[in-house]
């Protein structure tokens, strides 16, 4: 067992932020700056067949300064220390380093980082002891093992809970706080019958405090997908009509979502160009928004790094792309408005929020009726639950991917799990080669999304 603890958690005060930063700018001859500010107080633990593997408890705190000179070149420089004098360093160094800015790129403040925030219903929860947290943990653990006598352990599992605050101001007059509390529990089981090769499969729940979480759900889960996998048998290598879980197609869209990225496009990394923006990407009855709002999204931001207010994206409508996510630099090369996709630094990165999948309004949501547990018939159905090693298997800028999968052979409406395999397309033609869906959508860590079936993707089975 390891025991892991951390300093004092500092509370951020925005307005007193403010004002020391008003005051040490001025000192300086400094004119316009911008800070982001992030700390938490994170306490998790860990079991192993009923004993502590390990409990940590850290609180954590990360400050960006950015400082603009008299030739509007930008200088940046990160601390962890919020006291005057930490802050003071922080800003002299900014300052200096701005005389090495980047003439060719060169971020501004968000024309949006003053601009009314949304709402969002996000209750502060109290803190767990973190013996607390052990024995629902122990608890969860054992239930997981007693539901099937195949399932020995449960080799990664863990029960987290954070307290965190974010800020941005700027010399403008941003000022922007929220206060945020999450948990979060995993249980990955592993099974293995005589003379068969051990399956795996798991489950996540994530809320605003440790009460809050679907313990008896996410056991539930991690059982049924695990025993789901013991009875398994080799698939012919053959293209097939496959139907992905809804987290599986969100990490899919996830891996391209360069595709939505104006960063990405400028810096010509992306599949598409400035000039994709209104064509038919994927077929007409697809819908595709980034809703970082959404209620199912546990941790939500109100802004992003920038102070730009958080909302929903509408990213492809009726297949079209509609809009790219931006930051405040790529906006303005785009002529438009930043999005609230943006992180802080000097060259600013931007990143997607969360992902709403579904039938475009009005457009019947292509084929109906489409059930895995009765369809099948002939070559089957391809079931894929799970997607892995999307770091290797993913060439973003070609579209191209080969990603190894958990899933089940779905013939005659019977299922049947599949021993190993390989899923391979080109994310440009799974967009066109979408035959419905399926199901309600089904509410994710990343996502919501119903099952998604598309047509003749190529599967390898193992040799």
């Amino acid at each position: 067992m390891t025991v892991s603890t951390g300093t004092q958690p500092t509370t951020l005060n925005a307005e007193q932020l403010r004002g020391q930063l008003e005051q040490l700018a001025q000192r300086h001859g400094i004119h316009q700056w911008d800070l982001g500010a992030s700390c938490s107080t994170d306490t998790s633990v860990q079991v192993d067949r009923g004993e502590a593997k390990q409990m940590k408890g850290a609180q954590r705190s990360a400050i960006t300064v950015r400082v603009w000179n008299s030739d509007g070149l930008v200088g940046i420089t990160s601390t962890s220390d919020l006291s005057p004098a930490g802050l003071e360093k922080a800003l002299s160094g900014a300052k200096a380093a701005s005389a090495f800015g980047n003439r060719d790129d060169t971020p501004a403040f968000s024309p949006l980082a003053t601009a009314p925030l949304p709402e969002l219903d996000q209750p502060l929860r109290p803190s767990a002891p973190i013996l607390s947290l052990l024995d629902t943990l122990k608890d969860a653990e054992r239930q997981l093992l007693e539901r099937h006598p195949a399932i020995g352990t449960v080799p990664y599992n863990g029960l987290a809970q954070r307290r965190s605050e974010r800020i941005y101001l700027n010399s403008a007059g941003a000022c922007r706080q929220q206060r945020l509390t999450t948990a979060s529990i995993y249980l990955y089981a592993r099974a293995e019958e005589a003379g068969r090769k051990p399956r795996s499969a798991g489950a996540v729940r994530l809320a605003y405090g440790t009460a809050d979480l679907d313990l008896a759900g996410c056991i539930a889960e991690a059982a049924e997908r695990t025993i789901s996998h013991l009875n398994y048998a080799p698939i012919d290598t053959g293209h097939y009509t496959c139907v992905f879980s809804p987290e599986a197609f969100l990490d899919l869209i996830g891996a391209f979502s360069s595709l939505f990225n104006a960063r990405a496009v400028l810096d010509g990394v992306s599949l598409s160009s400035r000039e994709s923006l209104g064509q038919q990407l994927a077929v007409p009855f697809l819908s595709i928004t980034d809703n970082g709002l959404h209620p199912g999204n546990i941790g939500s931001s109100a802004f992003d790094g920038e102070g730009t207010p958080t909302r929903a994206l509408p990213l492809l409508e009726g297949g079209v792309l509609a809009n790219f996510l931006h930051s405040e630099a790529t906006a303005r090369t785009f002529g438009v408005a930043p999005t609230g996709h943006a992180g802080l630094g000097a060259k600013v990165s931007v990143s997607p929020d969360w992902f709403e999948v579904g039938a475009a309004p009005g457009s019947g949501g292509g084929q109906q009726g489409l059930d895995q547990h009765t369809q099948g018939d002939g070559q089957g159905l391809v079931v894929i639950d799970s997607l892995s090693a999307l770091h290797a298997g993913v060439k973003a800028s070609q579209g191209a991917f080969s990603l190894p999968f958990d899933g089940w052979l779905v013939r005659g409406g019977e299922r049947r799990s599949i021993e190993a395999a390989t899923v391979a397309g080109d994310i440009r033609q799974v967009l066109q080669a979408i035959v419905g869906f399926e199901g309600d959508a089904k509410v994710t860590p990343d996502g919501l999304c119903p099952h998604v079936w598309v047509d003749g993707l190529s599967i390898t089975g193992e040799a």
